[in-house]
């Protein structure tokens, strides 16, 4: 089973979230075992999705460093699709300091790269093998991955708000169940606090046209939700791209409760920080067959 990248160069242009202000988004074919690598042409600055390269996480996962502003921000729903259609090298372009929120999902950007196509590289694809339980707790929220060769997501959220509650799903991977079951999904937010960030010049791209926006008991979108429980499976699709920055598929359950950006960012780091955590194995003839539901 070969890499991939993007068989051709896709444009568009979108809101930055924090900002509000219109972004150019272009995606590139790149060679096999390059990655994921994001590049700012408004500041000549490149940057490598990967555990180390993620500089906070406090409201989006952001690349870089926010302090001295080389940095690029709300980069999760993007590498959620990149993730969720198989894409192991790619470069992204952004002429701004943050991915463009689109319609608050990933399936804009699953459509760019349906558009841009699929090319087969000469390299084999790497697979991420979970080898034990890997926790990270705070308090009474939690994410794990644990040791299985079938890709799952088990994600649990409890709101106060009467909108959301509790809500629990149970996603097993495949490129077809992302596309109709996770990749609509918007990201949410409660209308107090957008309104104190947009008093703090933040989240001025906000709208009901990119997130769903809840009031004290109901959704203001005059359409609705896409789904009943649209929010624990937009979680599941921000912990997709979170995930995607191995240069590798992680193979393994992954489960969290309450989780979050900086969570699932912290998972990432403890992964590493054993050999004995995982194993970086190339598909080959041999082990296709174990592994292919990494890759369905």
């Amino acid at each position: 089973m070969k890499q991939t990248t993007i068989a051709k160069k896709v444009e568009n242009i979108g809101i930055g979230l924090h900002k509000g202000q219109p972004i150019k988004l272009t995606l590139e074919p790149a060679p096999a075992n390059s990655g994921i690598n994001f590049y700012r042409s408004d500041i000549n600055a490149s940057f490598k999705a990967e555990p180390a390269s993620i500089g906070n996480t406090q409201m989006a996962t952001v690349l870089g460093d926010l302090d001295s502003g080389v940095y690029i921000s709300t980069i999760e729903h993007l590498m959620s699709a990149i993730s969720g259609l198989g894409i192991d090298n790619i470069k992204i372009s952004v002429d701004a300091n943050e991915v463009p929120i689109m319609d608050g999902s990933a399936i804009s950007f699953c459509m760019m790269l349906k558009d841009a196509g699929i090319k087969l590289l000469d390299e084999s694809k790497k697979v991420l093998i979970i080898k034990r339980d890997i926790v990270v707790e705070d308090g009474a929220k939690m994410v794990a991955l644990r040791p299985s060769l079938e890709p799952k997501f088990d994600f649990f959220i409890d709101f106060k708000n009467p909108v959301i509650a509790q809500q629990k799903y149970s996603f097993i991977f495949s490129k077809q169940n992302y596309l109709e079951e996770i990749a609509r999904a918007r990201t949410f937010g409660f209308l107090e606090d957008v309104k104190k960030l947009n008093a703090a010049g933040l989240a001025l791209g906000g709208s009901l046209d990119n997130a769903i926006v809840i009031d004290a008991n109901r959704v203001l979108n005059p359409d609705g939700l896409r789904f009943s429980d649209e929010f624990v499976r937009h979680k599941i699709l921000d912990a997709i791209g979170d995930l995607n920055v191995f240069g590798a598929r992680v193979l393994g359950n992954y489960e969290a409760i309450a989780g979050s950006h900086e969570l699932n960012h912290k998972l990432t780091l403890e992964i590493l920080k054993s050999s004995q955590n995982y194993e970086i194995v190339s598909v080959n003839a041999g082990n296709e067959k174990e592994l292919e539901k990494a890759f369905a």
